[in-house]
C-alpha cells in the first residue's frame, strides 16, 4: 500500500474512499463505476491542494484496523493538530447523523437574482433618494454615497449573502456562527416588523391613488368647493387665462394659496386663521393636526387598501420561495419599464433639463457636514435593505455553490444605476413643474419624503395636457410594485427565521416609525453584525468559508473592507451623530414626550434583545468556569456550517487543513493578520 504515494492524488483519494466506504456514509456504495464518476467529479470541482495525506487520514483514523503506515503523519507533528483534528472528526460524526433536512430551494438561479433586484429597488430609490440628494449637496451627495457604497453597502451585502447561503438558516438560526450574539438577529427581526409597518401605509396610499387615477378627470387636479378660496388647481400654470402671472407667484411664493394636489394629499393647517378649516372634508389622509391627543381612527377606504396591499403579499408568499420566485421576474422588471418609459417623458418636457441640473449640481460644502455621511449611509442600507435579515433569508435559499459574487455586484450596482434613473426623472418631472408655474427657484416646488411621491408628482402629472391619466396609472403602479417587491422580502425573512425558531397611523406616525424602528437602529446592527462575523467568528474563518464554498479566493478590497474600514466607519458615524441628535421634527411640528418616548420603546425593543440574548447564552452555560463560557457562547455552535452532510463533511475535511498550514506560520498574529489582509504569502517553518 506504501507504493500508493508514487501515485497522483486522484488515485489515493479513490482508494480512501474505497477502504472506507463501509464506515462512512457520504459516497452510497452503488457500483464501482458510479463510484468513480463521482470522486472524479468531486475532485474536479475542489481547489487543487484540498485533497492530501490528511483527508485519508481521517478516513483511516475512524477504525484502528484501517490504520495503513502509508498515511499515518509524522510522530514529530504538534500533539494540539492532532487533538484538534479528532475534535473535528467527532463534532463532524455528531452533526451528520440522522436525516438531512429538507429546506425550499428556488426554481432556478435567475429567481434568487430577479427577487434579490425586487427586494433592494424599491420606495427608496424613487422618493427617498432623489430628495435626500438634493438636501445633502445635490450632485455632491453622489460623492459620500458612492464612498459608503464601496466601502460599507457593497461589502455588508455581500457577507450577509455569504453567510446565508453557507448557513442555509434565517437571519436568527444563522447565528450559530456565535451564539452570544443571536440578539442581533432578534433585533433585526424586530426593526422588519418596523419596516412592514412603514411599507404597508405607504403601499396603502400608492392603491388609494392608484385607484383615484382611473376618474375622467384627476381628483387632485381641481380644487373642491370648500377649498376654492384658498386653493390653486394643480392643473393650472402661470400662463392661464384665469389669473395673471403676477398674482399666481405671489399667492404661490406667500404660501397664501396651496396646490389642489397638496390639500387632496394633507389639507394642513395654514399660517393664518382658515374659517373653513373645521368645515373642510380631508380625502387622503384624514390627519390630524397633532397627535398631542391621540392618532384619531383609521380611514376605511385607506383601511381596504390596505386590506388589498397585504392579500397581495400573501398571495405571492403562500408558498414561500417556490411562489414568490414565479412572481419575481414582474416584481423586479416591470418597475424599469415604467420608469424607463417616465425617463423618456420627462426628457421630452420643457424645463426639465433645468430641474435634472437642478438635481445634480453639487454643493461642495455639504461634503464637509458629518451629517451629509450620516445621510449616506441611511440611504445605502435602506435602499439595499442591509441588515434587515431579508437578504440572508433569500440566500439561504440557494444551492450552496450559487455564484452570489456575481449576484451582489449586480444588484449594488443596479440599484445605484436605479436612484440615479430615479432621480433624473423624479427632477426633470420637478424642473417641468417650476416651468410651467414661471418660477426659477425649483425649491419651491420640491417636498420631502413621501410628500415628493404624493405632492409633487401628482401636482407635475395634472399639468400634462396628453393623457395625464396614463401617467398617474403607470407611476402608481410602479410604486405598487416596487412596495409589494420589498414587503415580500421581508415577510418571508419573518416567516422563515419563525419556521426555524418555532417549529394605521399616519405621516406622524410613518415619520416616528422610520427614524426610531429603522434608520436609527440600523447603524447598531450593522456595528454588532461585522463585529460578530469579522472579528469573533474571525476574518480568516469566514475566508475560508467563502474559498471552500465558491472555490475562489476573496480580493483584498472585500477583506479590508469586512475586517477594518466598513465597521469603522460605521462606529465614527453613530457616534457623531448620536452626539450631534437634533429633536426629531414632521415639518415644522414638533413631536409631544409622548411619542418620543414611544419611538424611544420601539428603539429599545429592537436594541436590547442583543444584551438581553447575550445573557441567555451566557446563563445557558453558567457552570462552566467564566472562559470556557465565554468561548462556548460566543463561538460558533456545532450546528454552524453547510446543511447538506455531504457539503458538511468536505468544509470539515477543508477546515482542518487550513489549520494545519496555520499552525505552520512562524510570524506573530498581528503579521499575519495583515498578510491575510493583502494576500501576501504567510512565512512557514
Amino acid at each position: 500500500m506504501r507504493t500508493s504515494l508514487e501515485f497522483n492524488n486522484t488515485f489515493r483519494v479513490a482508494m480512501c474512499v474505497i477502504l472506507s466506504s463501509t464506515y462512512d456514509r457520504m459516497f452510497p456504495f452503488e457500483s464501482p463505476k458510479k463510484l468513480m464518476a463521482k470522486i472524479f467529479n468531486e475532485i474536479g470541482r475542489f481547489p487543487r491542494d484540498y485533497f492530501s495525506n490528511s483527508t485519508c487520514q481521517e478516513f483511516a483514523e475512524q477504525d484502528g484496523s484501517h490504520r495503513n503506515p502509508a498515511f499515518v503523519r509524522d510522530e514529530t507533528e504538534k500533539a494540539t493538530s492532532r487533538e484538534r483534528l479528532r475534535e473535528s472528526t467527532s463534532r463532524c460524526s455528531e452533526t451528520v447523523k440522522g436525516t438531512e433536512e429538507v429546506r425550499s430551494k428556488w426554481n432556478n438561479e435567475i429567481e434568487f437574482l430577479m427577487s434579490c433586484i425586487a427586494m433592494s429597488i424599491g420606495f427608496g430609490n424613487i422618493w427617498r433618494f432623489p430628495f435626500t440628494a438634493y438636501e445633502n449637496g445635490g450632485g455632491a451627495f453622489l460623492i459620500p454615497y458612492i464612498v459608503v457604497l464601496l466601502l460599507v453597502g457593497k461589502p455588508f451585502y455581500y457577507l450577509e449573502m455569504i453567510i446565508g447561503q453557507f448557513s442555509s438558516s434565517s437571519s436568527i438560526k444563522v447565528w450559530n456562527i456565535s451564539p452570544a450574539f443571536t440578539g442581533v438577529g432578534w433585533s433585526q427581526f424586530c426593526s422588519n416588523v418596523a419596516l412592514m409597518t412603514y411599507y404597508s401605509s405607504l403601499m396603502s396610499l400608492t392603491l388609494f391613488f392608484l385607484v383615484a387615477s382611473f376618474s375622467s378627470e384627476l381628483p387632485w387636479a381641481k380644487c373642491r368647493d370648500e377649498w376654492s378660496d384658498y386653493c390653486i388647481d394643480s392643473s393650472q400654470t402661470a400662463n392661464s387665462k384665469m389669473i395673471n402671472t403676477s398674482t399666481f407667484l405671489e399667492l404661490f411664493d406667500k404660501r397664501e394659496r396651496k396646490s389642489s394636489a397638496e390639500l387632496y394629499f394633507l389639507l394642513l393647517t395654514f399660517n393664518f386663521y382658515v374659517p373653513w378649516r373645521r368645515r373642510s372634508r380631508k380625502v387622503v389622509l384624514q390627519e390630524k393636526d397633532s397627535i398631542d391627543d391621540g392618532i384619531g381612527l383609521p380611514d376605511w377606504k385607506l383601511t381596504l387598501c390596505l386590506l388589498v396591499s397585504w392579500s397581495s403579499v400573501v398571495l405571492i408568499t403562500f408558498q414561500g420561495v417556490k411562489s414568490s420566485g414565479k412572481f419575481s421576474y414582474f416584481l423586479a422588471i416591470f418597475p424599469y419599464i415604467v420608469l424607463v418609459t417616465l425617463l423618456v417623458r420627462a426628457m421630452t418636457l420643457e424645463g426639465a433639463a433645468t430641474g435634472i441640473l437642478f438635481f445634480i449640481t453639487p454643493e461642495w460644502s455639504k461634503l464637509l457636514e458629518p451629517t451629509v455621511w450620516y445621510a449616506a449611509v441611511t440611504q445605502c442600507f435602506f435602499s439595499l435593505s442591509v441588515c434587515f435579515g431579508s437578504i440572508i433569508t433569500y440566500s439561504s435559499h440557494n444551492d450552496f455553490r450559487h455564484n452570489i459574487y456575481r449576484d451582489a455586484l449586480i444588484v449594488t450596482s443596479l440599484d445605484t444605476v436605479t436612484s440615479l434613473i430615479a432621480g433624473c426623472t423624479i427632477f426633470g418631472i420637478l424642473g417641468n413643474l417650476a416651468h410651467e408655474m414661471n418660477l426659477t427657484n425649483i425649491d419651491k416646488v420640491v417636498t420631502s419624503g413621501a410628500s415628493l411621491a404624493f405632492i409633487s408628482y401628482p401636482d407635475a402629472i395634472a399639468k400634462f395636457t396628453f393623457v395625464p391619466q396614463l401617467f398617474a396609472v403607470l407611476f402608481f403602479v410602479m410604486m405598487f410594485v416596487l412596495g409589494v417587491g420589498s414587503i415580500v422580502g421581508m415577510v418571508s425573512g419573518i416567516v422563515t427565521a419563525l419556521k426555524e425558531k418555532l417549529p394605521n397611523g399616519g405621516q406622524f406616525l410613518l415619520t416616528l416609525v422610520d427614524y426610531y424602528g429603522t434608520s436609527f437602529v440600523v447603524f447598531i446592527l450593522a456595528s454588532f453584525e461585522i463585529t460578530a462575523v469579522s472579528w469573533i467568528y474571525g476574518i480568516e474563518n469566514f475566508l475560508d468559508d467563502v474559498e471552500f464554498m465558491l472555490y475562489k479566493k476573496t480580493s483584498s478590497y472585500w477583506r479590508i473592507c469586512w475586517f477594518l474600514i466598513t465597521p469603522l466607519i460605521l462606529i465614527t458615524i453613530f457616534f457623531y451623530t448620536v452626539a450631534t441628535l437634533s429633536p426629531l421634527t414632521y415639518g415644522d411640528k414638533t413631536y409631544p414626550t409622548t411619542a418620543h418616548a414611544a419611538g424611544a420603546v420601539i428603539l429599545c425593543f429592537s436594541v436590547f434583545q442583543i444584551p438581553f440574548w447575550m445573557i441567555v447564552e451566557i446563563l445557558k452555560n453558567r457552570k462552566l468556569p467564566l472562559l470556557q463560557n465565554l468561548k462556548k457562547s460566543f463561538l460558533p455552535t456545532s450546528q454552524w456550517g453547510p446543511r447538506e452532510i455531504e457539503h458538511r463533511k468536505a468544509w470539515l475535511r477543508f477546515r482542518e487543513e487550513n489549520l494545519k498550514e496555520r499552525n505552520a506560520r512562524t510570524e506573530s498574529k498581528w503579521l499575519q493578520l495583515i498578510h491575510t489582509l493583502i494576500r501576501k504569502n504567510h512565512r512557514k517553518d
